[in-house]
């Protein structure tokens, strides 16, 4: 498993802004009149504009892909494991050095005991003893297994290489939901032009409908061009909705000002391709099974449990260590001074005093059946390490395929999309204009184009809109979760083209939200 550093990956993403935006909204249309001649037609949405109280702002895509990789609390959560790992492991490597103790003992004694000082406290009764003892001093402890100083810090050393491995899982999350989030506000952007589009037609057709002769024309056919009107507003304001709620979605993700209404420096029609649509998948499951960190976490605890069954297996051939002091509770002190005297607190017996006691010692549990429970648990823990790694394997190739299977979906559907959309404004263009045609059936004046025919095809043209921008959405965002699923395989696109450059923006967050650093505190190292 080769690992991935955090500069090749933010590399690789930068390349995204080379990538030139394909031109399919801005499309030429071709719309012909009754006379057969083309008349020349054109759309081109402009970016919506925004309400006098909304706050502006202004970011790019790898502006959002940078932040992502610091701000999220997810990242933040798995750094701060990474570091309780660490602290465990050193806590490990210092297994075999013994603990410093200081301290003062003090014990009073009154009553029948041995005679110490020659029934002098009591020569009535000289079995009768009152004494007081007090001892202080300090002392070296230890008590290990030398199986566990031995093999605990490699299981140790695999589970923080397993937390570290997690670090980059979640900053490969946190770059997906930022995309997936920043492709929504386009999404949603893009729909609302379209829907302001509908919505400048609308009011010109309903003045051209109102416009036409009551001879040909039913007072009913304006009011339906009214009610599509009114229809067509109520969509722009749920579109607008949508692209505010979109919004707030990224500034939560990316932890900014949840105030903002987010402007994506990219036209909304920007399609970004990474992978090619058409690679097989023989090629793309052993790339995602050689990149993706949770499979890399997952084998660092197998090879932990491997350790951890190792040191049960020592325990029945190594011995533990013990060195501790002598008549001191818990025994815990090991050199010092003491005292001792009758019951009248003086201390009138005093000397400086060394008690040390190294043991070697074979533990054998339950007459070494323990010891064989203990090794068949850590082995039993291994197989399901090994089901958790295979059932991550066949987790990630299925991710795959499910991803490369919506990202073709979506590039087929991108193209049609387009072709919907460009016809639907030669349809609504030829119907627009032909309203003012007419044409003669005997003795009567007929309409080329009737005015419902209108409505229906400016109806049609807004849901072309919302398809479009939908699919190009969904494509980008099918390339974002097959890029995640391969485990952001930097290796293969930093030499597509050299990176373009990061506009800057303002990331501060208002002062009634807390600052957002780039993780929990630094651990004390």
């Amino acid at each position: 498993m080769k690992r991935l550093s955090r500069s090749t990956i933010s590399l690789a993403l930068l390349t995204l802004l080379c990538l030139e935006p394909l031109p399919c909204c801005a499309v030429e249309a071709l719309p012909l009149s009754a006379s057969n001649r083309p008349v020349e037609g054109k759309v081109n949405l402009k970016n919506p504009p925004l309400e006098a109280s909304d706050l502006a702002f202004p970011i790019n895509l790898a502006t959002a892909l940078r932040l992502s990789d610091a701000r999220p609390l997810i990242v933040a959560g798995a750094q701060a494991a990474a570091w309780v790992s660490e602290a465990r492991l050193q806590r490990a490597q210092v297994l075999w050095v013994p603990s410093f103790n200081i301290g003062a003992d003090y014990y009073r004694h009154e009553g029948l005991g041995p005679d110490l000082k020659g029934g002098v406290n009591n020569p009535a009764s000289p079995l009768f003893q009152n004494v007081s003892f007090l001892y202080a001093g300090g002392g070296l402890t230890q008590a290990v297994a030398m199986t566990d100083a031995i093999f605990q810090p490699l299981a140790a050393r695999q589970v923080l290489n397993s937390r570290r491995w997690n670090i980059q899982t979640a900053k490969n999350d946190a770059v997906l939901a930022a995309a997936q989030a920043y492709f929504s506000v386009q999404q949603y952007r893009g729909m609302y032009a379209g829907a302001l589009d509908a919505v400048a037609r609308g009011r010109k057709l309903v003045e051209r409908v109102a416009s036409l002769s009551r001879d040909l024309v039913p007072r009913v056919e304006v009011n339906r061009a009214l009610r599509l009107l009114a229809d067509l507003e109520q969509q722009a304001a749920l579109a607008r909705q949508q692209w505010r709620v979109a919004s707030a979605n990224l500034t939560q993700v990316l932890r900014l000002d949840p105030r903002v209404v987010v402007v994506p420096a990219e036209p909304d029609y920007l399609q970004i391709t990474l992978i090619d649509p058409s690679r097989p998948l023989y090629e793309l499951i052993p790339i995602a099974l050689t990149n993706r960190p949770e499979l890399a976490s997952q084998q660092a605890t197998v090879k932990a449990v491997a350790e951890r069954i190792r040191r049960e297996k020592g325990r029945i051939l190594l011995p533990s260590i013990f060195l501790t002091g002598w008549q001191t509770p818990n025994q815990l002190l090991q050199f010092g001074f003491q005292g001792i005297g009758p019951h009248n607190n003086v201390l009138d017996n005093t000397s400086f005093r060394d008690d040390v006691s190294p043991q070697v010692v074979w533990q054998f549990e339950a007459l070494g059946l323990g010891n064989l429970a203990r090794i068949k648990e850590q082995r039993g823990e291994q197989s399901l390490a090994i089901v958790d790694l295979f059932r991550i394997q066949d987790a990630v190739a299925a991710e795959v395929t499910r991803a490369q299977a919506r990202l073709q979906s979506a590039a087929l559907r991108v193209l049609q999309a387009q072709r919907s959309a460009h016809e639907a404004v030669i349809t609504y263009d030829g119907n627009y204009e032909g309203l003012a045609e007419t044409t003669r059936f005997h003795n009567f004046l007929i309409e080329v184009y009737r005015p419902q025919e209108a409505d229906i095809a400016l109806q049609h043209l807004l849901n072309s809109y919302d398809e479009y921008f939908t699919t190009v959405a969904d494509y980008n965002r099918a390339q974002f979760e097959l890029f995640h699923a391969l485990g952001y395989a930097a290796q293969e696109l930093t030499n597509l083209r050299p990176p373009g450059a990061i506009r800057p923006v303002n990331t501060t967050r208002p002062p009634p939200l807390p600052p957002v650093s780039a993780g929990p505190p630094p651990a004390d190292r």
